[in-house]
């Protein structure tokens, strides 16, 4: 709670010296969380907005803190766009202390909560990890595409150019998945990774879908967790187990040595881009990177 005071002075500080567009750049300031949203913004924005990411790769944005530098980026920007659904769920509050000075938008609100998975370990009620259905991630395109337009009129049409542009390319990665896990047996898709982070994924493309800590990385897995996982991976014969690039691979290294005490083998099948992107500049540093490089990593794996 100290903390989130310390930062809501901070915010009232720097939002009495905010600069406005016109006497810095000339560009929409738009302010992003996750490496995701970074890089859509990225997409549609193009070179027609100023914009600055709060976490980087690897970050997990279930336990991001922000920093006196992230108030800064905060309390100047013109559009703050993040995921909702309390994934950031320490800047939540930040958020809502900034109250009417800088427009924030929680693009996961747009979507028809009728077709979300519901949780208990979140505030929301529902699982915040949206983008491993590309078809919700088609609409959080429009719904970023949308704020955009409104927030910089006189851009709209080149927002709206891009927009078409990604969509027809979230197209084409999306008949490529499925292409790809069409060549696993049913039997074998098992999912069990570091955490619940890909539920969507499972219930989109037929996965059965295990985390060992639950759907935020807040959560702590206990011994009984490993033993009772380990039992299914056996009673399964799943042949591979993830790590995850935002969870300190730890605990699924010590899954698997509970397995292999009992007698099987299951292979670290290698490691997931779940809460956050790979680094920039790679291919795995765009969604639409990190979600070909998963899928082609978990069916390999599991085949």
């Amino acid at each position: 709670m100290k903390h989130i005071i310390i930062i809501s002075l901070s915010l009232l500080l720097f939002a009495s010296c905010k600069h406005t567009k016109e006497q810095n750049t000339g560009k929409l300031k738009v302010v992003t969380t996750t490496t995701m949203l970074t890089d859509l913004a990225e997409n549609i924005g193009g070179d027609q907005i100023e914009l600055q990411g709060l976490m980087g790769s690897g970050v997990d944005p279930h336990l991001y803190k922000a920093s006196e530098g992230d108030v800064s980026k905060l309390a100047n920007a013109d559009l703050v766009i993040y995921n909702g659904l309390h994934l950031e769920g320490k800047l939540v509050e930040v958020f809502e202390k900034m109250g009417n000075r800088v427009t924030t938008k929680a693009l996961a609100d747009n979507l028809d909560k009728s077709g979300l998975i519901s949780s208990e370990y979140f505030a929301s009620s529902y699982d915040p990890h949206i983008w491993f259905n590309i078809k919700y991630w088609k609409q959080i395109t429009n719904s970023l595409t949308e704020e955009l337009k409104a927030a910089e009129p006189e851009q709209a049409d080149y927002f709206e150019a891009n927009r078409n542009d990604y969509i027809k390319k979230l197209d084409t990665l999306e008949a490529a998945v499925i292409k790809t896990i069409s060549t696993l047996p049913e039997e074998q898709r098992i999912l069990v990774t570091a955490h619940d982070a890909f539920n969507y994924f499972g219930k989109e493309y037929g996965f059965e879908v295990i985390g060992l800590q639950g759907l935020s990385t807040a959560t702590e897995a206990g011994v009984q967790d490993v033993q009772n996982l380990s039992k299914f991976i056996i009673d399964n014969k799943v042949k591979a187990i993830f790590v995850e690039s935002s969870v300190p691979k730890r605990t699924i290294e010590a899954l698997q040595q509970s397995v292999k005490s009992k007698g099987f083998n299951v292979e670290i099948g290698g490691t997931l881009y779940s809460d956050a992107l790979g680094n920039k500049g790679t291919v795995e540093g765009t969604y639409i990177g990190m979600f070909s490089y998963n899928v082609n990593t978990i069916v390999n794996a599991l085949k």
